[in-house]
């Protein structure tokens, strides 16, 4: 059985994701299509608008055969690392084929760019490091550095200032790094932008631009924008949203002060009596982040700092994981389950079907984080645990 992995969150799931999944099986001429899916929060340092059983409904109704969650480790990490996780789970599970949605939408920019980019690997981390220097912000060191070693050949490099060709990038460069035997297929994304919040005349809209559109009116208007089972899904579950959650973020920034959130992942700086000073001051979401936000800190990179504060992810946790270390099994089709049990021996990490049957520190932090982006939905703790996977 030939089996393609997808890295996705589906916040919510889209006409968009659903071409991407038929174009994945097309392509590469899959039997099986194993999704690598973020759990309740996401990259963008955001909690997903509905549960990730929700969204694991979803993806099993629209062709999905397997969903593995992506651990709260990587799932809210920066790129390199967010990749890195994703393709290692998607290699543990004996995945042929990797295929991701790109602005370029063709393989051979990515190839060049990384060939270009380990000859001037000096030079590039240099660059990076003398623009930080100067104040700016990590992605536009990162995209200054970029362009520098673009000088170096005559050859098409993929635009990396695009997000999905950014994560496009990573998944090839953390395949060469494992020695994964995986290929990597692109396709070109379609319709609107990954930021775009205007909602389009076509039934391709951005996750960004739906989100806005059921905070802003209601969930009937992106109805057109969804396959028929996500779009009842969502409309039958409460949604989530940094407003439901800023005021536990509130109150662990005051009770702890900033000798505590040092400690925080991803808290540098001194940014900590930043965001102790505006969570005294604000009482909304956007009022803080306004506050917050500087030339250096991009809205994401605050974002996902935040998330780490409402969790409790220290940098001694973090430091303890380094890799996937278990395959979180959210959901599976009849033909997900029959892959599972067609290539068991060669899985090299362990399926975790019940959150009690593993102990692992990474399977903490995602247990955790259920729990706390549950009180935002004033539901029930403990559902890791109660909550079996999904068969479809």
């Amino acid at each position: 059985m030939i089996a393609t992995g997808i890295v996705v969150e589906y916040n919510p799931f889209h006409n968009g994701h659903l071409f991407h999944l038929n174009e994945a099986k097309r392509l590469t001429d899959a039997d099986v299509i194993i999704a690598v899916m973020s759990g309740h929060f996401l990259q963008r340092g955001e909690p997903a608008i509905v549960d990730k059983w929700t969204r694991t409904r979803m993806a099993l109704a629209s062709g999905a055969d397997l969903v593995i969650e992506l651990p709260y480790a990587f799932s809210t990490a920066h790129a390199p690392q967010f990749a890195r996780g994703a393709v290692q789970i998607l290699d543990a599970l004996q995945c042929e084929y990797i295929c991701f949605g790109s602005e370029e939408g063709h393989i051979a920019p990515f190839v060049h760019s990384l060939d270009t980019m380990n000859t001037h690997k000096q030079l590039y981390e240099e660059k990076i490091k003398c623009s930080m220097q100067e104040g700016l912000s990590y992605p536009n060191a990162l995209r200054i550095a970029y362009e520098e070693i673009s000088r170096t050949t005559d050859e098409p490099l993929a635009d990396l200032s695009e997000p999905n060709n950014i994560l496009g990038f990573h998944y090839m460069q953390a395949i060469k790094e494992i020695r994964s035997n995986m290929m990597p297929v692109t396709l070109e994304r379609k319709g609107t932008h990954y930021h775009d919040e205007a909602l389009p005349e076509d039934s391709i809209a951005s996750a960004t631009g739906i989100r806005k559109e059921l905070f802003a009116t209601d969930v009937a208007h992106v109805q057109s924008f969804m396959p028929s089972t996500s779009f009842e899904l969502l409309h039958q579950q409460p949604h989530q949203s940094w407003d439901h959650l800023y005021p536990f973020l509130r109150y662990m920034i005051l009770r702890e002060g900033p000798e505590q959130l040092a400690s925080i992942a991803d808290i540098t700086e001194g940014i900590e009596f930043s965001l102790w000073r505006a969570a005294k001051e604000h009482a909304t979401f956007q009022e803080f982040m306004k506050a917050v936000k500087s030339k250096r800190y991009t809205w994401t990179r605050i974002q996902r700092m935040l998330v780490h504060v409402l969790t409790g992810y220290q940098k001694s946790t973090r430091a303890q994981i380094t890799s996937p270390s278990y395959l979180r099994l959210l959901g599976m089709s009849k033909n997900g389950r029959s892959y599972l049990h067609t290539v068991k021996k060669e899985v090299t990490l362990p399926v975790v079907s019940r959150a009690g049957s593993h102990k692992d520190p990474s399977l903490l932090m995602d247990i955790k984080s259920t729990d706390i982006y549950m009180c935002g939905m004033q539901r029930e703790p403990g559902l890791d645990f109660k909550t079996p996977p999904i068969l479809l």
